[in-house]
């Protein structure tokens, strides 16, 4: 009966024994080092991951892990986790995983065992076909640990890659990335990151100002603006991580959990016959006037909700993800409020990532066509406007999702061609009654044709306004691209929303087979 007794309170014991374990675990390093953490205007790993997933929907694993390492006193600190918070949980009903660096542990810097961690919760992600979440809070690799601290970023790379395409990865900065720490966002599928806490650089000011000479600051140098506005390599940029981690449970919601899914349908009570009215007075009938496209959408889409990528960088084309009769699509769109809706180097780029991502999961794509061609320029053709504008032609062309234009005014020139038109591969094309789809505008159509005519007349000017509106009479009108059958039909604004919903709904079962072959070769 002793026996027995002993053998009972020794479990109950060590049942109190895991429990104060896991405690110590939940609270991490001590009350100092979370107060320095929240003076930063920083949250703790765990209300992070609280404001990420459902509520009480997390389960970590690993959390017990300690580092092994020896050596400039590493073996006198063994912190529970190591320095990451790994697992998985749910949002908005739906299985997601996320790994969170916890800054207050060696700075959040990854060794061996903090990058097994991620290494695991990846292959788990892939597994169990369910996106992944990183939140990003981290000094680089543990320099104590050397090498071994290189091959787990090494690790993270590989899984990255070998997961492209497969599940939706996330990557959501919210301190310090540097170094080659980096390199893991930019291989992820979209970057978040908050303003005054998140840079990103390869590297810091101090060694920039040591090999050029120039002197900037953090913020300036890879802040969330710098990223989000000029460099282009994050979606987006946020005044805390509230709203931040808000945001990519709304884009979480808005994607499949993998490759092999479609993306979750949500019942709508937006009438799919809805007539869109306000149409006919935002856009303008004058194609150089311009609009905010933006407007559009919102009279178009499911509530007038939509999720823009990348609003701060390349303006002059909109890249988002909405609802139309519930289903999710991917909307590519000249915006004729920002550098007149050309497409530049910026916007090549900006939209050819966002086709490939919906291509990846099988996101129908939609695209309203404004545009007056490529931004001229010597800066844009040394900058390589050429294989730039080939990459948003490559990816219209190799998407295999169901696809659909849409032709509001102007569509010139290759800019045309290269804004998915039937030539290249949509599905289906429709156009408004002012499009205008030309080699080039009529003012420069005529001075090319005509050019001698003109220079030769008493009145050059009467003469060039004659050639023009000739020009556009004959091969500018709103219905020569329909004769030809380069357009499906040529639409009244007001039923745009239930044109765009029916042929969506009549392609939802398309099947585009693609020629055996180990991949393309994208122009870089």
């Amino acid at each position: 009966m002793s026996i027995v007794d002993d053998s009972e309170a020794n479990v109950r014991r060590r049942v109190a024994e895991l429990a104060g374990i896991r405690e110590k675990v939940r609270r991490g390093p001590g009350a100092r080092a979370t107060e320095a953490q929240l003076a930063k205007g920083k949250l703790t790993v765990r209300e992070r991951i609280g404001l990420l997933l459902d509520e009480g929907s997390f389960t970590e694993i690993e959390g017990l892990r300690r580092h092994r390492a020896t050596g400039f006193g590493l073996e006198d600190k063994r912190p529970y986790t190591d320095g990451v918070v790994t697992g998985w949980g749910t949002v908005y009903g739906r299985t997601v995983f996320v790994y969170a660096h916890d800054f207050r542990i060696f700075g959040g810097a990854l060794g061996e065992a903090h990058a097994s961690k991620i290494h695991k919760v990846m292959d788990l992600a892939e597994a169990a076909g369910a996106p992944l979440v990183g939140l990003c809070d981290g000094a680089g690799a543990r320099i104590q640990e050397g090498i071994t601290a290189l091959a787990g970023y090494g690790g993270i790379f590989r899984r990255n890659v070998r997961n492209s395409g497969v599940i939706p990865q996330i990557s959501v900065v919210l301190g310090p990335c540097a170094g080659g720490a980096a390199y893991s966002p930019a291989l992820t599928d979209f970057v978040f990151m908050v303003r005054g806490t998140a840079q990103m650089f390869i590297t810091g000011p101090d060694v920039v100002q040591a090999v050029t000479g120039e002197e900037i600051t953090h913020e300036a140098l890879g802040g969330a603006d710098a990223h989000a506005g000029v460099s282009g390599v994050a979606s987006g940029a946020y005044a805390d991580e509230e709203s931040c981690l808000d945001d990519v449970r709304y884009l979480l919601s808005l994607l499949p959990s993998n490759n092999r899914e479609l993306p979750p349908h949500e019942p709508s009570s937006d009438p799919v016959d809805r007539r869109t009215e306000r149409l006919l007075d935002l856009v303008p009938a004058d194609p150089s006037r311009a609009y905010d496209m933006r407007r559009v959408l919102e009279e178009v889409v499911d509530d007038g909700e939509f999720f823009e990528i990348q609003p701060a960088w390349a303006t002059n084309v909109i890249c988002a993800l909405t609802r139309l009769d519930g289903h999710v699509v991917g909307v590519v769109a000249n915006q004729p409020a920002s550098l007149a809706g050309v497409l530049d180097i910026d916007a090549a780029q900006k939209a050819s990532r966002f086709v490939q991502t919906c291509d990846a999961f099988s996101i129908p794509l939609v695209t309203l066509v404004d545009v007056p061609g490529f931004l001229p320029g010597v800066a844009q053709e040394h900058g390589g406007i050429i294989r730039h504008g080939a990459k948003l032609l490559y990816a219209y062309c190799d998407a295999t999702v169901p696809r659909v234009q849409l032709i509001l005014r102007k569509a010139y020139g290759g800019a045309y061609i290269v804004m998915d038109s039937r030539s290249i591969g949509a599905d289906v094309s429709l156009a408004w009654p002012t499009n205008e789809i030309a080699v080039m505008g009529a003012e420069g159509a005529a001075n090319v044709i005509f050019r001698r005519e003109i220079a030769a007349a008493e009145d050059p000017g009467a003469v060039r306004a004659q050639k023009v509106k000739e020009y556009r009479n004959e091969l500018m009108h709103p219905y020569y691209a329909a004769e030809r059958g380069l357009v499906d039909d040529v639409i009244d604004p007001a039923e745009t929303r239930s044109r765009l919903i029916g042929a969506l709904a009549m392609l939802r079962s398309k099947d585009a087979p693609v020629p055996s072959r180990k991949h393309g070769n994208p122009p870089q």
